[in-house]
């Protein structure tokens, strides 16, 4: 197992100095981990279900009470997204640690520190197209669009990550494509805008929300691959990436925020006491860190495309928080885009399912050899040998 790490490690030197700096524990090979990590393993990742579910939605459902009660500066959305990194740095600090990595942030290489700075940046940039899309277009509409991010997950997991194609995956992306497509031919009308603008301001949320999509698709499996070729010491340091990832993009939302004027006149154009409007800012601040760190959780732990999926299926609880919370419009072209998802959605869980089972039905066989459910595994993950990224250390 070390050697096929060094391997990796190898191949993947541009993320390095050629130093090692995260120790593997892994048992010997053909052994699984003990039945206590296991359990371990599975509560951070419900934990990590959780986070992401309720800073989701949360999130999303308290941007757009930020711009229908007066808020109009989107740099001020932006940079809350990424504003609770100082979180993650306190929780890095009281953590436990794996003994071949003492010192927090330490282990980064230089060049590995700067993709984590670039990453960063593209965060920033990210969330910046969200807040015009919360801005531009209800909850329920750009939460539909946002869920066309799987439909790019896949294509781009298949280029990076080697993720396998297949009849239900590529299902699930035409269900979402045509779901983004039949949004975009209904007709915008300004009441659905939390600023108005009519149609002009429906276009232009919906190609923002797009690219948001795009972006964020991307982000997903290049930090699958970035666990998987350089982080094997425990989650604590899957943390510490997403800390300074988040602690770049706070850099940019800051230096655009003071760009533009700060909060010039922010708080006194908001419809409600002063103490409301910081305290919907310091939730968001909580639920997008919530929401955030949960989706690199669930990354560091499963895949980047299991991740989109969960994001996916988040997104349809956004749709409906939306029509319940603030009365969004849910007329034919939504109930219709929303079958859509759930269709692809279902779609991608049933073929997960028989994934999981004809492997079950090779491991169970006895006369199969060890050699056949590997090659099934293989075939089924599309894994070409280790395929890194386990959690060794919880």
């Amino acid at each position: 197992m070390l050697h096929r790490d060094d391997e990796r490690r190898r191949r993947h030197h541009f993320l390095l100095l050629g130093e090692p700096f995260a120790m593997t524990t892994n048992t010997s090979a053909g052994t699984g981990p003990p039945a206590s990590a296991a359990r371990r393993r599975m509560l951070l990742l419900i934990a990590n279900y959780a986070a992401l579910l309720v800073g989701s939605v949360a999130s999303s459902l308290l941007s757009r009470f930020y711009f229908a009660h007066g808020g109009r500066n989107r740099w001020v959305v932006t940079l809350v997204q990424s504003a609770g990194f100082p979180l993650l740095v306190a929780g890095v600090l009281v953590a436990g640690r794996p003994a071949a990595v003492p010192r927090p942030f330490m282990w980064f290489s230089r060049r590995f520190l700067v993709v984590c700075l670039v990453i960063g940046a593209l965060m920033g940039a990210n969330n910046l197209l969200f807040s015009y899309s919360t801005s531009f277009l209800p909850v329920s509409t750009s939460s539909l669009l946002m869920s066309t991010q799987l439909a790019f997950t896949l294509v781009l997991a298949a280029v990076i990550v080697r993720h396998p194609l297949n009849f239900v995956n590529l299902n699930a992306v035409v269900l979402l494509t045509l779901s983004s497509v039949l949004l975009a031919l209904r007709s915008g009308d300004s009441g659905e805008s939390p600023e108005g603008g009519g149609k002009g301001h429906y276009f232009v949320g919906y190609v923002v929300t797009l690219g948001a999509a795009g972006l964020f698709a991307a982000y997903l499996p290049v930090m699958e691959l970035l666990y998987r070729e350089a982080v094997s010491g425990g989650f604590v340091l899957a943390v510490e990436v997403q800390a300074v990832m988040q602690a770049m993009a706070s850099l940019v939302a800051a230096i655009g925020l003071g760009a533009t004027g700060g909060l010039d006149g922010e708080v006194a154009r908001w419809k409600g006491s002063p103490a409301l409007y910081w305290a919907v800012v310091g939730i968001l601040v909580l639920t997008w860190q919530a929401c955030f760190m949960g989706t690199a959780g669930v990354i560091y732990l499963t895949s980047s495309f299991h991740s989109g999926v969960c994001m996916a299926a988040v997104l349809t609880a956004n749709v409906l928080g939306g029509v319940v919370v603030f009365g969004d419009p849910f007329g034919a072209e939504k109930g219709i885009a929303t079958a859509l998802c759930a269709w692809g959605l279902a779609s991608y869980l049933y073929g997960e399912y028989t994934k999981k089972k004809k492997v079950e039905d090779v491991a169970g066989d006895p006369s199969a050899s060890d050699d056949d459910a590997d090659n099934v595994r293989k075939s089924l993950t599309g894994g070409g040998g280790d395929t890194g990224g386990e959690l060794e250390t919880v």
